[in-house]
């Protein structure tokens, strides 16, 4: 239970320190309503939030699959690895602390607006990891490293990463249905907290490194 509350920690994380894509994100909902061909498609804006939310959750879920299977390719060099992956999230938390983001010179990627406005929003929810890599890479690249080396089955594989993309997308979910005032000084905290955010979450990444250290590595050296 604890490796979902962290995922989910970690997702909330990544998406809450987000200046690429959030602010953005209630404009972006509406763009797309506005390419529907009809009304009542238009009227649906609200509902889209849930289509991305799909996406995410499919694309986390096909991530887990994914390292599940490399984790039992290579399952008997996981002990060798494991502190690597330890030492690697703590040094991304220290990079946050200082401000310094080593995916910050990535191009952000850009998701191809589709005329039906639903498979628009779903295939965002699919794009948006690999989109907010150059804002939120260390969150990202770490929760995936963690859920690599601490799962066991392939139900837990599946729960951590489903458990970070509800983290990651309860946001986008939740706007589309909050007054424009409100999305409007939600967005406008994030950005004025950024650094703020940022500290926290580099701290949260240092503290988790630092506590699998002590739990899964020391004890066993």
């Amino acid at each position: 239970m604890s490796q979902l509350i962290e995922a989910f920690v970690l997702g909330n994380s990544a998406i809450l320190t987000n200046v690429c894509i959030l602010p953005l994100y209630p404009g972006l909902i509406a763009y797309l309503a506005g390419n529907a061909q009809n009304k009542r498609a238009r009227t649906a804006t609200k509902w889209l939030g849930l289509l991305v939310l799909g996406g995410v959750l499919s694309m986390m879920l096909l991530v887990g699959l994914i390292l599940y299977l490399l984790q039992q390719s290579f399952g008997s060099i996981l002990p060798i690895i494991l502190p690597i992956i330890y030492a690697v999230v703590i040094l991304l938390g220290l990079l946050m602390l200082t401000g310094r983001n080593p995916f910050n010179r990535l191009a952000v990627s850009q998701t191809p607006v589709l005329s039906n406005p639903y498979a628009g929003a779903y295939v965002y929810g699919l794009m948006l990891g690999p989109m907010t890599l150059p804002c939120t890479g260390p969150l990202i690249v770490s929760a995936f490293l963690l859920g690599a080396g601490s799962v066991a089955s392939l139900s837990s594989s599946l729960s951590y990463f489903l458990f970070f993309g509800i983290g990651f997308g309860w946001p986008l979910v939740l706007l589309p249905f909050i007054a424009m005032p409100f999305q409007r000084k939600f967005t406008r905290w994030l950005g004025q907290n950024y650094k703020l955010l940022t500290r926290i979450s580099g701290v949260l990444l240092v503290a988790i490194g630092i506590f699998g250290l002590w739990v899964d590595v020391i004890p066993n050296l």
